[in-house]
């Protein structure tokens, strides 16, 4: 399949749709964290309010990330494999324990380790290299 006319592969493609879908799944749970917050009953308020700030700012870097991988920009790969490893993590836990919810487990597990072999294919790699950077060969 030959590369979109911009010069980008259908991998980077794919990996920059995927990210901005994690950043706007994350920025609805920031929403409906704030909803709850001001409309439920909560056992501890400070809790609450720090667990919605916690995730605001997973949200700004997951969106960083991704409006990051739409400009190649180098930094991506690295805060990508941090969010996907936070990501897989939480996928374990949803799938695990008396409140185990696996579709959430699922819907979180699928799109990191497609996101994580994405960062790794030659194409994405050699897509958001940094230019300048002198590679040592093997």
């Amino acid at each position: 399949m030959p590369a979109p006319s911009s010069g980008r592969s259908p991998a980077l493609w794919l990996l920059t749709v995927l990210l901005f879908a994690e950043a706007a799944a994350v920025i609805v749970v920031v929403l409906v964290l704030i909803v709850d917050i001001l409309t439920l009953p909560a056992a501890s308020i400070s809790s609450a309010i720090a667990l919605t700030v916690v995730v605001a700012i997973a949200a700004v870097f997951v969106s960083a990330v991704a409006i990051g991988a739409l400009r190649r920009q180098g930094w991506v790969r690295g805060g990508a494999v941090i969010w996907q490893l936070v990501q897989l993590a939480i996928a374990i836990g949803a799938f695990q324990g008396t409140f185990a919810q696996p579709a959430i487990g699922w819907a979180l597990l699928a799109p990191s380790i497609v996101v994580l072999v994405l960062l790794f294919t030659p194409s994405v790699m050699a897509a958001i290299r940094r230019d300048g950077v002198q590679r040592s060969q093997f």
